[in-house]
């Protein structure tokens, strides 16, 4: 009796070891089969997604076989782990063990979109409408009601973003990103003013970044910037216009069909600097860290006037007859009505500003 149980035992002890070795073969077999691929594809997670679901859809797709034992492997020994959703590249020649291994990994695919430096807001949110796998959570909301989802209820939109390449996934949204590019603008913005020189004319650091936004659109040479910040904060300080022409570009607004004439210089808006004193209300485009270092740190000098040689570089002048000159040298056999930074007038009084 006792050895017929030792028998059955043994038996018994036998069956499992082919029942187990049948099992880890077909797992072994599952995890090395090759999808099923003849072309790249995006496997798309959703929020909620299991591995044992996946595994089914990809089999009712034919892209792979034995999903059985392909949940069976995940719940014995990957039960624990955690499935990132967004979209997992797929690539003819990959196994199902590999495709595992992105899961674990979580290496959904990534996304980039770039701020461009002197970008104005109305550029960015046309660029952000255009990145499809961002989802559009701002669609129709208004410039204020943004800020107020920024947490800045108080800041007009213009240049509050940080021109840089952002990485995203599919699901991250339009107010996520713009949440970045927005943290990392206080940041730069801080990190320079804390750094910047004395005695500047500047009540704080939005003025600052205002000064930078016009001299990132006045800037086609990246080693001006200090010169030109120079040059604006000295007429700041003695009182005088300011007289740049991207502001009045930015207060024509649609307006602007890629020139402006003297007319447009004589009519006041809030940010034509030939007829207001002082820095536009806002800024006027979204500038880089280089551009606010140039406006917290000018380079010293006596220039007041500068004009462009058609090269992209300008030419600098401390006095009004050399200005002049150079106007003419470089700019009035161009184009007899266009004048770049003009002799200056007196500021406006504050009672005519209001007016």
């Amino acid at each position: 009796m006792i050895r017929k149980i030792s028998l059955a035992l043994l038996g018994l002890a036998l069956l499992g070891c082919l029942v187990l070795g049948f099992a880890l073969w077909k797992q072994h077999a599952a995890l090395g089969q090759p999808l099923a691929l003849d072309a790249p594809r995006l496997l798309e997670v959703e929020p909620g997604d299991t591995p044992s679901g996946l595994f089914l859809r990809l089999q009712n797709e034919a892209l792979l076989e034995d999903a059985f034992w392909l949940r069976l492997y995940w719940r014995l020994n990957l039960s624990r782990q955690t499935l990132h959703s967004g979209e997992y590249q797929l690539t003819p020649g990959m196994t199902v063990r590999e495709l595992i291994e992105l899961w674990r990994r979580g290496e959904v695919v990534q996304y980039s979109f770039t701020l461009v430096e002197g970008w104005n807001f109305r550029q960015l949110r046309a660029a952000l409408r255009g990145q499809p796998k961002l989802e559009q959570a701002l669609d129709g909301v208004p410039d204020a009601e943004l800020m107020v989802r920024l947490g800045k209820p108080e800041r007009h939109p213009e240049g509050q973003f940080f021109p840089d390449t952002y990485h995203y996934t599919r699901g991250t949204s339009d107010l996520d990103l713009l949440k970045r590019a927005s943290a990392r603008l206080d940041g730069v913005l801080q990190e320079e003013w804390d750094r910047r020189a004395e005695g500047l004319p500047y009540q704080d650091a939005y003025q600052a970044l205002v000064m930078a936004s016009i001299i990132e659109k006045e800037t086609g040479v990246p080693h001006e910037r200090g010169e030109i910040a120079g040059v604006f904060v000295r007429r700041l300080e003695r009182g005088m216009l300011l007289q740049t022409d991207p502001t009045v570009i930015y207060g024509m607004g649609e307006r602007y069909r890629g020139r402006i004439t003297r007319n447009d210089l004589r009519t006041p808006t809030p940010y034509n600097t030939y007829t207001t004193a002082g820095l536009p209300p806002t800024p006027i485009a979204m500038v880089g860290r280089e551009a606010i270092h140039a406006a917290l740190n000018p380079v010293p000098g006596k220039s007041l006037y500068f004009v462009a040689r058609g090269d992209g570089s300008h030419v600098f002048s401390e006095t009004l007859e050399a200005h002049n000159r150079a106007v003419r040298q470089y700019q009035l056999k161009r184009r007899a009505d266009y004048r770049s930074s003009p002799a200056p007038k007196p500021a406006p009084a504050a009672s005519e500003e209001t007016q």
